[in-house]
């Protein structure tokens, strides 16, 4: 089983090879990823920031949120960033039976039409990754923001960021219900990641 880690320990690639965590690469790419969207206070925001650094990204996004913003579902493909599946509901596999899972899961294929996906909370049992994989590209992450947790402070997420990312990462942050001031952090990371040499791009 998965849980919610901001980097997770070399053990879980080794017990589930079979899941994205990082993509080592010699073009010192990162890829950044949006979880829970679209959103249309944060994503548009976001969208522009991107546009800003010229960065692509990705957005894992739950099926009821485009049905419910498709015009922003359809801005983000149309700027040139991968989408993939989060789930219809944003349901956790440990506390879902397969067949609801994977039914919701179908439900959200429906709408998004993506190979890649992310279980939310990074919560998934084996037996579902058994069956998954087989369509999808499984993507965990190597960094965790953690800007879902309003108890962070500014200087916490940055420097969190600053201390994991590096050539390969997939960072994880969100574009749901985001205040102002992770919206400045997010910028700063994105200033701090380019200083550093590193490019944005996004999954395929």
């Amino acid at each position: 089983m998965i849980f919610m880690i901001f980097q997770p320990p070399s053990i879980f690639q080794l017990l589930f090879p079979s899941l994205i965590w990082r993509i080592p690469n010699e073009e010192n790419k990162i890829f950044l990823t949006f979880d829970d969207g679209p959103d249309p206070e944060a994503t548009p925001r976001i969208l522009d920031f991107l546009a800003e650094y010229n960065a692509k990204a990705t957005f894992f996004c739950l099926g009821r949120q485009v049905e419910e913003y498709p015009a922003i579902f359809d801005r983000i493909k149309k700027e040139g960033h991968a989408v993939g599946n989060h789930t219809y509901n944003h349901l956790s596999g440990w506390t879902t039976s397969n067949k609801k899972y994977f039914e919701d899961i179908a439900r959200a294929d429906e709408i998004i039409g993506s190979n890649l996906f992310r279980p939310p909370y990074g919560r998934i049992r084996p037996s579902q990754i058994r069956i998954l994989k087989e369509k999808y590209k499984i993507v965990m992450w190597d960094v965790m923001s953690g800007d879902y947790d309003q108890r962070q402070t500014q200087e916490r997420l940055s420097a969190r960021v600053k201390k994991l990312v590096r050539p390969g990462s997939v960072v994880v942050w969100h574009d749901k219900y985001q205040p102002d001031s992770n919206l400045i952090i997010l910028l700063r990371m994105l200033d701090y990641i380019q200083s550093l040499n590193l490019h944005f791009d996004k999954l395929s």
